[in-house]
Parts: structure tokens; C-alpha cells; sequence
């Protein structure tokens, strides 16, 4: 993985950073085309108001660093941030919020972003937050990560985790129903419960975070030194 992030950074390095926009408002898109155009690191590649035309776009990106409104035209940057990792696609994000809303923040953390910049931040700042997330790092405002971990995740029951756990396999109401021995009803009412204490709104959002939370426990512990 170091060997591939070094030649990233060494074929970043020797031509500009490509930046593809996301953002349904287009005076937005506007400014942030000419700040990039007038800046000699950077190269626009294009705009969508759409997160549907974005996750195409990402299929197969041609692009270094996505710069994502929080509202799009179908959607909000979570529900991005989920759908990019239920496809499991390569790409770099960079979330460029308007709202100062710490939650937003959080939520974008937990499910993935590698950047976060507000949209009246001076230019610098939204730069370097740019090339920092192309040659591979992570690059969002101080919080206290303390606050960041303690997810709603930690508040879930055991039962709670397995149902979450299933979710992430796969499974249908109907065959959590059918293993669990109880009526797809029953599963809904609980799936609606979970979805409350996660704040989320869907399937797809749950099963992002559930993963998040299970890949920065993995990263944790094989980062720990053995005896």
C-alpha cells in the first residue's frame, strides 16, 4: 500500500491534481472552477448537480480528488458517502459544506470522508485540504476525536449489533425473518428502531456506518505491537 501511495504522490506531483465538483448550486460551482482554474496545482475536471451523476462519474474515476456539496439535487453527502462505500468505489472525498453544524462533520468522518472544508473558509485552506486528501491523507477541521468514536454504534444492544451485523451480509427482512423465527413486521419495527438510534435514514446509511466503525477497529488493533 505504500509503494502504490508513493506512486500516487510521485504521478500527482508531476501534473496538476484533477478535481471533479459535485454541487447542485451553480454560482457555487462557478467560483470554485475559477479559484481552481486560476491556482497552477489544479486541473477542473467537470461538475454534477446530482449525487446519481456523481456515483457514475465514480464508477470509473478519471479524477484525483472529488470536492462534494453536502445537498445535492437527489441527495445529501451521507447518503453519498454510504452508496461509495456499499460500492466499495476508489475514489478521493473531499466534503465542501456550507453548514457549521459539528454533526455534519462527525457523520462525514464516520462514514469515510478523507476531507472536510466549509465554503467560506479563505481559499488556502480549501487548497491545501485538497492536495492533502489527492496524495492520500486525511485532512478535516479539529474535533475532539474522542466525540468522534463514541458513535451511536456504542449505544446498540447486543441484539442490536447482530441485526446490524446481518444487514451488512446482506440479508432481507425476509430471511432475517425466516432465521429469526419471527414476522417481517417484527423485523421492520426493530430495523426502524435501529435506524433511530443510528440516526439514519436507510438500509444502505446503517450498513456504511456499521462498516466504518468495523474497518477502524480492525486498523486499530493490527496497528497495536505484538509481544
Amino acid at each position: 500500500m505504500k509503494i502504490k501511495s508513493q506512486r500516487t504522490n510521485q504521478a500527482i506531483g508531476e501534473r496538476r491534481v484533477r478535481v471533479v465538483v459535485a454541487e447542485r448550486n451553480p454560482l457555487v460551482v462557478s467560483a470554485l472552477r475559477e479559484m481552481l482554474e486560476c491556482d497552477g496545482r489544479f486541473a477542473f475536471f467537470g461538475s454534477v448537480q446530482s449525487g446519481r451523476q456523481f456515483l457514475d462519474l465514480a464508477a470509473e474515476p478519471q479524477f484525483d480528488v472529488a470536492v462534494i456539496g453536502w445537498k445535492l439535487a437527489d441527495m445529501d453527502g451521507a447518503d453519498v458517502l454510504a452508496e461509495i462505500q456499499s460500492r466499495r468505489l476508489d475514489v478521493r472525498i473531499t466534503v465542501f459544506s456550507n453548514d457549521h453544524d459539528i454533526g455534519i462533520l462527525k457523520q462525514c468522518v464516520r462514514l469515510g470522508a478523507h476531507g472536510y472544508c466549509f465554503q467560506f473558509d479563505d481559499p488556502p485552506i480549501i487548497f491545501e485540504t485538497i492536495l492533502a486528501v489527492a496524495h492520500g491523507r486525511i485532512c478535516i477541521p479539529y474535533i475532539d476525536i474522542n466525540k468522534v468514536n463514541d458513535t451511536p454504534l456504542s449505544q446498540l444492544t447486543v441484539r442490536e449489533r447482530e441485526l446490524l451485523a446481518v444487514l451488512s451480509d446482506g440479508w432481507t427482512n425476509l430471511q432475517i425473518a425466516t432465521r429469526t423465527g419471527i414476522s417481517e413486521n417484527t423485523v421492520k419495527y426493530h430495523l426502524k428502531n435501529l435506524y433511530d438510534k443510528l440516526d439514519v435514514r436507510n438500509r444502505a446509511m446503517a450498513v456504511a456506518l456499521y462498516s466504518s466503525e468495523k474497518r477502524r477497529s480492525q486498523s486499530s488493533h493490527s496497528g497495536r505491537p505484538t509481544g
